[in-house]
């Protein structure tokens, strides 16, 4: 078999296998799969990374102060699980401290999505604030900065809850 790649002939490796019918790919045109192997891990898996929650009252407010990244798999799992902890014993208002987030994802983000709604669902208020200059640009790209409350520090947040 030859193939013609800009104008020059080039023989094809001994593990290519053209597919069975014109215009599909098989998958064993590739002599692979290509979904198992050691490259198949879950995102979730690779990502393992812990975010410290700590709780504390000021007020009528309970406030979570965030350290670590907010990605997918376990940080955010447990900040999810948290905020619904919360709305089941019935608090409803709650300022979130990103001041020690260092990493957010899209998973992430929509945890503080998730979080904002949930509360606001429950007739509650959520507040985010203290977030580092990241966590603020990541926020405008997604152009959540208009729709969550942030604030510039926990003095601020305090007064909107």
């Amino acid at each position: 078999m030859k193939l013609v790649v800009k104008n020059k002939v080039v023989k094809p490796s001994k593990d290519f296998r053209p597919a069975a019918s014109a215009g599909r790919i098989s998958p064993g045109s590739f002599g692979s799969p290509l979904i198992a192997g050691p490259n198949s891990d879950s995102f979730a898996k690779r990502s393992e990374a812990h975010v410290n929650i700590a709780i504390r009252k000021a007020g009528r407010a309970t406030i979570l102060d965030l350290d670590g990244p907010l990605k997918l798999g376990e940080a955010e799992e447990s900040f999810r699980n948290q905020i619904q902890k919360l709305v089941d014993a019935g608090t409803t208002h709650v300022a979130v401290n990103l001041a020690g987030v260092t990493e957010l994802d899209s998973s992430g983000i929509g945890a503080l999505v998730r979080a904002f709604t949930t509360l606001k669902r429950a007739g509650g208020k959520c507040t985010y604030f203290a977030p580092n200059k990241r966590v603020i640009m990541l926020l405008k790209m997604v152009r959540l900065d208009t729709v969550l409350d942030l604030a510039a520090d926990e003095a601020t947040a305090l007064t909107r809850i």
